[in-house]
């Protein structure tokens, strides 16, 4: 065998070792989502680029970084996964920027009700703290065993959990008996 032919076979037979683990993690996270109580804190689908134009102004989209059709297609792939899992969800909360709300939108898990504390603070580190304070004190106050969907954007998710997350990916959490955040997996649906 060559050596070119090896070091393919050597590949593919890596890349098959790690498709249980990308699959299990996916699973886990799945599985998460059922449980009374757990919460998919997610970030907005792909909207390409970073942060928001100089002239941003919320409630003007055409102001805003906004979903592509990229970005529109997975957040309904996301949606569809939610359901092909029998998933369903007691509310549906979303950030106020349009690339947020959209995905909300698409999703089809239930109306959208906007949750400013979700709002990005990328361009705005001083309201980092208020904000997931305020997020936290939703998330104690909510009846312990609904199931809910949170639209909100990088930082916030970074704030509530530590952990980075792709466009379009979300985290599963709970809250503990001390209302802390507990991670309990994350899931993936490519764009």
């Amino acid at each position: 065998m060559t050596r070119s032919a090896t070091a393919l076979l050597t590949i593919c037979f890596l890349a098959a070792l790690a498709l249980p683990t990308v699959a299990r993690a996916g699973a886990e996270g799945w599985e998460a989502m059922r449980r009374p109580g757990a919460i998919a804190l997610m970030r907005h689908a792909y909207a390409p680029g970073t942060g928001d134009p100089d002239n941003f102004t919320l409630g003007d989209c055409s102001t805003q970084r906004t979903l592509n059709d990229e970005g529109r297609a997975q957040a309904r792939r996301i949606g569809e996964a939610f359901r092909r899992n029998g998933i369903e969800v007691d509310a549906v909360l979303t950030s106020q920027w349009c690339r947020s709300a959209e995905t909300a939108e698409l999703l089809g898990l239930g109306t959208p009700e906007p949750m400013p504390s979700l709002n990005s603070f990328f361009d705005a580190r001083q309201r980092r703290a208020e904000q997931t304070e305020a997020t936290l004190a939703f998330l104690r106050s909510r009846p312990e065993d609904h199931r809910l969907v949170l639209v909100t954007h990088q930082v916030n998710i970074t704030a509530l959990t530590g952990r980075g997350t792709a466009s379009g990916e979300f985290v599963v959490i709970d809250l503990t008996p001390t209302g802390e955040v507990e991670v309990l997996g994350e899931v993936l649906v490519g764009r």
